[in-house]
């Protein structure tokens, strides 16, 4: 049952086929978009409304307009993969619902019923189909993203309106060259959040505000920057936008401890479905919390045998050196440990339809 009817304007100047084979075959990642968006709009006075698929195209704001200047938005990303029988299909869209309506809530913005969500997402994945691409490990990313609309410069009050789109982009493995350890940089001269401030909503200032960190993990030779606490900038939260695992012990008696959500995390969904998918797979995972001293003695004793982020874009990706003011070390064989790859393997089997879905978080959309 639809919860928003859609006005449909298909573009009359799609792709030709034989140029989008062309760019499928090396979209890089974020760079191409489809033929079409979605837009809703809403206001105080009709709630949401203007419900459109059209084709992809700039926007018209006014330079008053509020997201400019107090930056009023936020965003969600997901994916949709294309299954051995041709099918199309996303993971766990309702996850990304929920998520985007508690960032909504935390940045003082209408939460959109996850249904609409939801649909949207469906009606723009079936519409671009032939955008997903066939290759092993590429996938169309989803990008919905609300921002305010009114015009005004007044700071008083949350916007008065706001436009939720939704554009699809056909993208390649996040990180280039497959699965390679990142080196990461420890990050003591900035913040990523704090308690009581957006930490844990997916909201744009929090990456603008990371930029500089992460500038500066790539002036120390490193890939990435790892967030420490607001407070006594010792104990490990985050790599760059994705969430930690820290594998202990091997073998039989391996088991995964993720930092706990405080607040000044992330709440990713593949975060989730790892809390999720470990156990079945015969891996204990706790939330707890990890001091940089306790990495770094852990990996010295061989205690602690692997380190691996999760997000959405690039999946599980293992951490092999860590480097901060005046210590530096390699974790393991500097290579993807086994838990790390097994995990892995298992999660992009359910995404790409090649391992079963005991769980229900395949969407099939097409």
């Amino acid at each position: 049952m639809n919860t928003i009817d859609f006005d449909i304007q298909l573009s009359d100047h799609r792709v030709p086929d034989a140029e989008r084979e062309r760019l499928l075959v090396a979209p890089g990642f974020g760079q191409l978009f489809t033929d079409h968006m979605i837009t809703i709009a809403w206001n105080t006075q009709q709630g949401w409304h203007d419900a459109r698929l059209q084709p992809y195209g700039p926007l018209s704001l006014d330079p008053a307009t509020k997201v400019l200047h107090y930056a009023q938005e936020l965003f969600e990303g997901l994916k949709a993969y294309r299954q051995p029988d041709s099918s199309v299909v996303t993971f766990r869209p309702h996850a990304n619902a929920a998520r985007f309506n508690r960032s909504c809530l935390r940045m003082a913005m209408p939460p959109l019923p996850e249904e609409t969500f939801v649909e949207a997402i469906d009606l723009l994945v079936s519409t671009d189909q032939d955008w997903v691409p066939t290759q092993e490990g590429h996938s169309l990313y989803l990008r919905p993203f609300i921002i305010a609309t009114e015009t005004g410069m007044g700071v008083n009050s949350p916007s008065a309106s706001y436009l939720f789109i939704v554009i699809a982009s056909p993208s390649e493995a996040y990180f280039k060259g497959g699965v390679k350890p990142v080196s990461v940089w420890l990050s003591e001269d900035y913040t990523r959040a704090a308690v009581g401030g957006t930490g844990d909503a997916k909201c744009g200032g929090n990456y603008a505000a990371a930029f500089v960190a992460q500038a500066q993990a790539v002036e120390q030779g490193c890939d990435q920057v790892v967030w420490l606490d607001a407070v006594e900038h010792r104990w490990v939260e985050e790599m760059g936008g994705m969430n930690m695992f820290f594998v202990y012990g091997t073998g039989a008696s391996a088991r995964l401890v993720t930092p706990a959500l405080t607040g000044t995390l992330l709440p990713g969904i593949t975060r989730d479905t790892l809390l999720k998918l470990a156990p079945d797979l015969g891996l204990p995972v706790e939330e707890g919390r990890i001091s940089t001293d306790e990495w770094q003695a852990g990996n010295a004793t061989g205690e602690l045998s692997e380190v691996f982020a999760c997000g959405t874009a690039a999946v599980i990706t293992p951490v092999g050196r860590v480097k901060g003011e005046g210590k530096e070390w390699t974790i393991g064989s500097g290579e993807p440990g086994e838990v790390t790859l097994r995990l892995r393997e298992e999660l992009v089997g359910i995404q790409y339809g090649t391992r079963p879905d005991p769980y229900g978080w395949i969407h099939k959309i097409a």
